[in-house]
């Protein structure tokens, strides 16, 4: 989970009002969580770039690993 997944997982558990969708409060905090999600996955993918990776098994191959790669493989199961 990412530090803004984490945020904002707790504050769903503390304030939920603002999760709600039936509210235009609701809305508007969800539409901002939802930029600040796309914005943290960018500086991550980012960060990582594309990396020159050697294989660790038999094969002993060189592959590229990128940083949306590294993003899906890292953090994807724990999307919300």
């Amino acid at each position: 989970m990412t530090a803004v997944q984490q945020v904002f997982s707790d504050l769903e558990k503390l304030q939920p009002h603002l999760f709600n969708m039936h509210s235009v409060e609701g809305r508007e905090f969800v539409k901002h969580f939802h930029k600040y999600l796309k914005l943290e996955k960018q500086q991550i993918v980012e960060a990582h770039g594309n990396k020159l990776k050697k294989s660790k098994d038999e094969g002993n191959y060189e592959y590229w690993f990128s940083g949306e790669d590294y993003y899906n493989k890292t953090f994807k199961n724990t999307e919300q």
